[in-house]
């Protein structure tokens, strides 16, 4: 018997972000975080309710007691996939931070990869965590956090370095949130830490997201930032949160 996860949501929506941004998804989002950013829009709090879309893409909500167990997961995906037969491409496992339960999901993702590929949302910081899982992923979507918009309390570029080299051989994007008080030296060291693995590693610049729905940079700044980044990568992005501009979960 696996263990039960503590889960914040279950939903479906379209991938506003990243690699696999426009498909069609599954969100399994975790309770509980390591990290605190600034920019978050995600209530991480444990408690015991799950919020449950009653029908996929309705946007409405039932509760399920908690934690739920791979049983209870399982058996979700397979209605769902029944009622929605080629409308998703993934499982997008995302938090909070989903590593931290990496025990649990060791056992979990093989059942869940048997129904959809396993799309793994994370803040890059738990290195050996990924290690207990990876083989088990399809895609890693890494969010590496810089100082001037996560405002975290450590410097993390040590960790996101590690954790991408424990990501090599997959099919792997690194994420930066940008805002107007994004400098250079930022986007130069995230360029460091890619390159040191795999320089063709898509980059993905996201404008930051305000709580008042404006974006938190202008188009100027933008520019820069992505032409500096081009400067040192080939394949460097900037997508902002599709899914907000779409009104969607």
């Amino acid at each position: 018997m696996s263990d039960p996860v503590y889960i914040s949501e279950i939903f479906s929506s379209i991938q506003g972000e990243g690699m696999l941004v426009g498909r069609r998804q599954i969100f399994v989002r975790l309770m509980e975080c390591n990290l605190d950013c600034r920019y978050c829009d995600t209530d991480f709090v444990k408690s015991d309710i799950c919020r449950l879309e009653t029908k996929p893409g309705s946007g409405i909500f039932h509760n399920l007691p908690q934690p739920l167990t791979l049983h209870n997961i399982s058996a979700l995906l397979h209605d769902w996939l029944m009622q929605l037969p080629a409308a998703h491409h993934s499982v997008s496992i995302t938090g909070g931070e989903p590593l931290l339960y990496a025990d649990a999901l060791a056992e979990w993702f093989p059942e869940i990869r048997r129904i959809l590929p396993i799309h793994l949302e994370t803040n890059g910081t738990m290195p050996f965590a990924l290690k207990q899982v990876k083989e088990y992923v399809d895609y890693i979507s890494m969010d590496m956090k810089l100082p001037s918009t996560a405002v975290c309390t450590e410097q993390l570029w040590d960790l996101h370095a590690l954790f991408l080299r424990e990501c090599h051989g997959r099919n792997v994007s690194v994420k930066v949130v940008i805002g107007e008080d994004t400098p250079d030296g930022e986007i130069m060291q995230v360029c460091d830490v890619i390159s040191a693995v795999d320089a063709s590693l898509p980059l993905f610049l996201q404008p930051l997201s305000l709580a008042n729905g404006a974006v938190g940079i202008s188009a100027a700044h933008i520019f820069h930032l992505q032409e500096l980044a081009s400067s040192r990568l080939p394949d460097v992005r900037v997508i902002p949160q599709m899914h907000k501009l779409l009104g969607a979960l």
